[in-house]
């Protein structure tokens, strides 16, 4: 078989970010016919990418000279600041009226910071943070909460098709979509921690995990975030598919923004000390479910059940 065929109006790619999630969200535009010039630090990373047939550029600058789109796909608003405007970043390269994707999960603040910077410069933002972790990455199906100007939309159009189940498209102005992705992470962290606490109460207290995770996901205290994460504690296993240190920032960004409403968080702020105290104890590269392991030193036992 031939590469893909790309649809007319195919925007060429700089995929900045290659990493948990962004590798297989630049595999898929590969798969939908794009262009796709992917930028990471990271060789492997980079040589995977290169094996599926994408082509890889030194920087960010390198990458936006010749696309029409800018996707960043980083951590946090720092590494977007930098990919962007730092030495080598991709706005200075980038065509004007081209278009910049910003992914990360950042302030409110910071997108509608970033929209303003980018109107000034001649490039649109669509601001679209994003849902689903590394499976749905892979298997294009990602949600989208997204928001920006009508041009922005159009001109990701594709790339939204390619990478997403759903989008849900918030608004004119860049912030929307982040401030709705961080009340998701408000209730992806606090879901989190307090399925870790759960199980640990039924482990120390003597009961059957196995057991108790097949009835809670049948009763009504289940969770999307119970169903997904529990399977890793019970069977003891913190392959980092989304790491501690990720909510350790989420919730971060989820204080701030209700310090900045002066409106109090203590469900949020319980939970951002949980992982904080899991990342302490060295446990922040472990995926997220390891949160349970602060349950488990405090209470000298564990929460894993062999398999029946």
């Amino acid at each position: 078989m031939g590469e893909p065929t790309a649809p007319p109006n195919t925007p060429v790619v700089a995929f900045i970010g290659l990493g948990s999630m962004g590798l297989g969200m630049a595999k898929n535009l590969l798969k939908a016919g794009h262009k796709v010039i992917g930028v990471d630090p990271s060789a492997p990373a980079r040589e995977a990418f290169s094996a599926a047939g994408g082509a890889v550029a030194a920087t960010p600058a390198d990458a936006a000279r010749g696309a029409d789109v800018v996707v960043v796909a980083v951590v946090n608003a720092q590494q977007a600041e930098a990919v962007l405007f730092g030495a080598d970043g991709a706005t200075g390269a980038l065509r004007k009226g081209g278009l910049v994707m910003q992914c990360a999960t950042v302030a409110a603040a910071f997108a509608r910071t970033l929209g303003e910077r980018l109107a000034q410069s001649g490039h649109e933002l669509l601001d679209a943070p994003m849902s689903g972790g590394r499976a749905r990455a892979q298997s294009g199906e990602l949600t989208y909460m997204a928001s920006g100007s009508p041009e922005a939309f159009a001109a990701a159009e594709s790339i939204l098709a390619a990478t997403s189940a759903k989008v849900f498209r918030l608004g004119r102005q860049p912030g929307i979509g982040s401030l709705v992705k961080t009340v998701n992470q408000l209730l992806a962290g606090v879901h989190i921690a307090s399925a870790a606490e759960a199980i640990a109460l039924a482990a120390k207290a003597g009961a059957d995990t196995r057991a108790v995770y097949e009835v809670i996901s049948a009763s009504a205290g289940n969770s999307w975030m119970f169903g997904n994460r529990v399977p890793h504690m019970l069977d003891d296993d913190y392959t980092p598919l989304s790491a501690v240190e990720i909510f350790v920032k989420d919730l971060g960004l989820v204080l701030d923004t209700g310090h900045e409403h002066r409106l109090p968080l203590p469900l949020a702020a319980a939970a951002h000390q949980l992982f904080l105290a899991a990342s302490g104890a060295g446990w922040g590269r472990l995926d997220d479910a390891a949160v349970v392991k602060v349950y488990e030193q405090a209470g000298d036992f564990k929460v894993s059940s062999p398999k029946k």
